[in-house]
């Protein structure tokens, strides 16, 4: 079982993955076995997925970067939000992400 996306940590992409820009698209390819195996191997992020997976640097807590998304996108209250974790819930079932270890600093 995957931890549960927690707003106050910072995440940033794993490093069992490699990122490549195909056509304008992102397209997220796992490096080992296991990584990835939910429905396909490799996932291709839409504009909002880039927008997002472009803040996951590692230093800002999520609750941050969803504030900042907020700020740039007309939605309901809390859908941002939601929308978010949902996601990168996604993303770290299939470890694709991780939580930045703060005591490892």
């Amino acid at each position: 079982m995957t931890e549960k996306i927690d707003l106050n940590k910072a995440y940033l992409p794993s490093e069992e993955v490699v990122v490549r820009e195909i056509e304008g698209e992102i397209v997220i390819v796992p490096l080992t076995s296991g990584i990835g195996d939910l429905e396909d191997e490799l996932l291709t992020l839409n504009e909002t997925g880039r927008d997002i997976w472009s803040r996951l640097d590692g230093a800002r807590p999520l609750a941050e970067i969803v504030r900042d998304l907020e700020a740039g996108y007309d939605a309901a209250d809390g859908l941002v939000r939601e929308d978010v974790v949902g996601f990168l819930q996604e993303l770290c079932d299939r470890r694709m992400i991780v939580a930045k270890d703060r005591d490892k600093d």
